[in-house]
């Protein structure tokens, strides 16, 4: 082989050599900016796990929503459940048996949105109605369902539900939307997903009877600013006066959405009126009825708490105040009435001469 020939070849095998280098370092350039592109989109984009989690919550819980008609599982009364008797008819139970067993709220019947089962939201807690969703622990909801479109054009935008957690503080959230038909009309549902915690339970005292007549019970009215049903676990009643204090921890019950319920010394001979639910606080010395006076005729401070889950201090939600340097001194037979203003100021009260236990005449704020 001549000399141009070995040349030649050896040029070949360079420029070979060249080309191999070239491609392999082209290649490790792509598989670095492979990487590179995949962690950001992993950390920013919208890959990421936990809104991932969130987006596939918000449609699975509209889909159960939307879907079907829901459903019910009793509590067997053992800390299990009665599967035996479970039923679609959840919109027919009572809060206080919702909030013992589990419940799923489809609101969907024969295909067209069913106001029975809309109205029935008020008796289900947020928790029961996340849950039924299928939200974990550290996701909550909130809920809307307006008229979009009607032939009666008054009704476009009529709120039918609106209720759930503020989002306010939530560090991720997702939204998921669907019209269905209810009659002639469409209705938008919007439910919001996200963690800002289910916290927004807003109990306060509207009414107060400390010196009933004729042997009649002392009571204590209490009103619920949400949506959704409260459960009155962990709430409590603080009663003070000069001479005595006295506070029971509320551990069962539920109050439903946007209702009234009655604290009172006796059940038997207190009237339940407009209230959706009535408690027996006599059984615990708190309320007194007939010659059993409990509550300071002359000046008195009760108090409305609330005990957030890992927390040992409670939350005063609500006080009623009388006598002192209050100014609400009361005869006989007459109330402290809450007039919506401050939940804590003995400024938003006033002593009215008749008794309205079960009604409140202010305008509803959907807090939760």
């Amino acid at each position: 082989m001549g000399g141009d020939d070995w040349s030649q070849l050896r040029d070949d095998e360079g420029g070979l050599t060249a080309v191999i280098e070239f491609l392999s370092a082209f290649t490790l350039f792509l598989m670095i900016l492979t990487a590179f592109m995949s962690l950001a989109q992993l950390e920013m984009g919208s890959n990421d796990t936990e809104i991932d989690q969130v987006d596939q919550a918000v449609v699975l819980g509209l889909d159960r929503l939307t879907s079907s008609s829901g459903w019910f599982v009793p509590s067997d009364g053992s800390g299990g459940y009665d599967h035996t008797n479970s039923t679609m008819d959840w919109h027919l139970q009572p809060a206080s048996a919702l909030e013992q067993g589990r419940v799923q709220t489809g609101l969907v019947l024969n295909n067209q949105l069913d106001l029975e089962r809309v109205s029935a939201l008020s008796n289900v807690t947020l928790t029961s109605f996340s849950l039924g969703l299928g939200l974990a622990d550290d996701l909550t909801a909130h809920l809307r369902i307006s008229v979009q479109a009607s032939d009666d054009e008054g009704r476009i935008g009529l709120e039918l539900f609106e209720g759930g957690a503020s989002l306010n503080n939530a560090r991720m959230a997702s939204t998921a939307s669907s019209t269905v038909r209810m009659g002639t009309e469409l209705v938008l549902i919007t439910l919001e997903v996200h963690d800002a915690g289910r916290t927004n339970e807003n109990l306060v005292l509207t009414e107060v009877m400390a010196r009933p007549i004729s042997g009649g019970p002392e009571w204590i009215e209490v009103y619920n600013d949400n949506a959704f049903a409260t459960s009155l676990y962990g709430w409590s009643f603080n009663v003070s006066s000069v001479s005595t204090s006295n506070e029971i921890l509320l551990q069962e019950g539920v109050i439903s959405g946007h209702s009234v319920a009655l604290f009172t010394g006796s059940l038997s001979s207190l009237e339940q009126g407009n209230a959706s639910q009535m408690f027996d606080l006599g059984q615990y010395g708190l309320l007194g009825t007939g010659s059993m006076n409990l509550l300071d005729d002359g000046a008195g401070v009760i108090e409305l708490r609330f005990t957030r889950p890992g927390q040992t201090n409670p939350n005063t939600n609500s006080i009623a105040e009388w006598g002192g340097q209050t100014g609400l001194l009361m005869n006989l037979n007459q109330v402290l009435v809450w007039d919506a203003g401050s939940t804590i100021s003995s400024g938003s009260w006033s002593v009215q001469q008749d008794a309205t236990p079960g009604d409140v005449f202010f305008e509803q704020t959907n807090a939760s």
